[in-house]
């Protein structure tokens, strides 16, 4: 490897099209950095460039980059610090020449380089199709003098491997380094979950502390090791569980693939290393598949939404009601129903409640259809056409409208050697990234040995999952991930034994007709379910109360078990709703 400064600080400043605006200012100026990484295009995302770019050709990339960019521009530069972002996202080569004309205006001499060649011949009925490149292109681009790499859909983890290959002079053989850069890549990719954002135990940190939490940032080392921590003075924490949270965020099995390598997530290992510092090490890396994951997007259809408000008593009888005028309704105004109709009654009322929206309950309807038509003015009409003629006290949260399209996510394996990934370096030289010589097709691995089961006989009482063990959730595509960890060996040893599969199922009904997969990771403590088909076409689709799944872990956390009662000693009960 070629000669380099043993530590390379790389921080976030997005992990998604709309994170917090200043935080790019915030990074560059809180503490040392030499790498500013933001992560903008999520699944949803490129639907939404996609229909951008429609309207305008120029553009389909993230304006809010260029718009951080007017003040940050002159900061990066002035404390020598590169930007790798992945805004460009269905038109890098706009956002690359729209960043050389603010430099200009500016007046800062950055030098801009982007990488292109995500974007796949879209098939008929299709909006985008791109395929996530790695890092290489983003190494090329610096090793080539640039200021600035603005890419399009890339690996989440490649805006850290890339840096990271070029600044240590990693080689595509260098898999364990290149795994390492991965996971911290992972860590950072979601911003602020890293620091103490969307965390399970909160309540263990004092509420000023979680009021703003400051972007994450890795030290890495040459062999790939690296350390997860914050600019001193900013808000949220850094620690084992906050880390392990995000590891466990999205992913899946023991291998975690990508262009430029498969680490090994059941080799990762986390110590404390001071305040606000974890360290990774340990990462083993395997050779990457032959194939990349391609992502396609298509509006799916259209779809409507109406929210009927049931106050006081009888809640159920009046959902009975409406549901069957609006079924009635629906038959009278002729022509056929919607091809999906779906209602779900959140009883949020309470008894005796002090306050009419308190003794509420809200009763959901939900269309979808390929045909405008049918989920628009015949729905919207048949919901007000019963504002005087049904249950008492009708109303609904908004005016129903004519109804709006749906997108649909869906994710294809396309050979590596097929997509041609190219670095576009600051003098316009287009340099070709050749896929990697060797690969290794994805396998599951073989189950590790659980531990020992938790003493038999020992006392039990029935207590939320989440006194004991800590989840995070999301999604990829149509299918949900939920990881659950704990944070001493005596709880591994009950969890690893009493979350199985059946058991989540028992637990979230939502899970029972579904395929659940269950991996084991004991070096985190941990289990990471995957849900097969639980949020139907994807986010876009918007089919599920909760479309990213983003709470799924919490209420699996809320729900009640046989908790062996030393587990609970010392742990604060949690607040309930009366």
């Amino acid at each position: 490897m070629n000669a380099a400064p043993a530590l390379l600080r790389i921080g976030n400043a997005s992990g998604f099209y709309g994170d917090r605006f200043d935080a790019l200012r915030e990074m560059l100026t809180g503490g040392p950095l030499d790498v500013l990484t933001g992560d903008y295009l999520a699944e949803l995302t490129m639907l939404v460039l996609g229909r951008s770019r429609l309207k305008d050709p120029g553009k389909g990339y993230a304006t809010t980059f260029l718009r951080q960019l007017e003040e940050g521009l002159g900061l990066a530069h002035e404390r020598g610090v590169k930007i790798v972002a992945n805004a460009g996202g269905l038109n890098p080569a706009g956002l690359a020449d729209a960043v050389r004309m603010l430099a200009e205006k500016t007046g800062v001499p950055a030098t801009v380089a982007h990488v292109e060649g995500d974007s796949l011949p879209v098939p008929d009925g299709y909006l985008t199709a791109n395929a996530y490149l790695g890092g290489a292109g983003i190494a090329a681009c610096l090793r080539a003098g640039a200021d600035v790499v603005v890419t399009g859909r890339v690996t989440d983890a490649a805006l850290v491997t890339g840096p990271a290959a070029a600044h240590f002079g990693w080689g595509p053989d260098d898999l364990d380094a290149l795994a390492g850069a991965v996971v911290a890549g992972h860590v950072l990719e979601c911003g602020t979950q890293a620091t103490g954002g969307n965390y399970a135990f909160f309540r263990e940190h004092e509420a000023r502390q979680l009021r703003r939490p400051g972007f994450p940032l890795a030290e890495i080392h040459a062999d790939g090791s690296s350390v997860i921590t914050k600019h001193a003075g900013t808000g949220g924490v850094v620690d084992i569980g906050t880390v392990t949270a995000q590891l466990l965020y999205e992913t899946g099995g023991a291998r975690y693939a990508g262009p430029d390598v498969t680490a090994r997530l059941d080799t990762v290992r986390l110590t404390p290393d001071g305040p606000d510092r974890v360290r990774v090490d340990g990462v083993r890396g395997e050779a990457p598949p032959p194939t990349l994951k391609a992502g396609l997007t298509r509006l799916g259809g259209w779809r409507n939404e109406v929210v009927f408000v049931l106050t006081g008593l009888d809640i159920e009888a009046k959902a009975d009601l409406v549901k069957d005028q609006f079924t009635d309704a629906l038959a009278q105004a002729g022509g056929r129903p919607p091809a999906e109709v779906r209602w779900e009654l959140a009883r949020t009322d309470r008894a005796d409640a002090g306050t009419e929206e308190r003794a509420s309950a809200l009763l959901r309807l939900v269309v979808r259809d390929q045909d405008a038509d049918a989920v628009g003015r015949t729905v919207s009409g048949a919901a007000v056409e019963l504002a005087l003629g049904s249950y008492p006290g009708f109303h609904v949260t908004a005016p129903p409208g004519k109804g709006a399209p749906y997108g649909v996510f869906e994710a294809r394996p396309v050979p590596a050697a097929e997509v041609e990934h190219l670095a576009v370096l600051p003098d316009g030289t287009r340099e070709v990234i050749e896929p990697a010589g060797r690969t290794r097709e994805l396998a599951e691995v073989e189950e590790p040995p659980l531990p020992e089961p938790y003493p038999s006989g020992t006392p039990t009482r029935s207590a939320p999952l989440g006194l004991v063990a800590g989840a995070r959730s999301g999604d990829k595509g149509g299918d949900a991930n939920v990881g659950v960890w704990v944070r001493d060996d005596d709880a591994w040893r009950w969890l690893a034994h009493e979350l199985t599969v059946e058991r989540l199922k028992e637990l979230l009904p939502e899970t029972a007709a579904l395929t659940v997969v269950r991996h084991v990771l004991p070096g985190l403590r941990a289990l990471n379910f995957t849900v097969h088909g639980l949020l139907g076409e994807g986010v876009a689709a918007q089919a599920r109360f909760d479309p990213q799944a983003k709470a799924l872990g919490e209420w699996l956390r809320s729900r009640s078990l046989a908790v062996p009662v030393p587990l609970l000693a010392d742990v604060p009960l949690p607040e309930v709703t009366a």
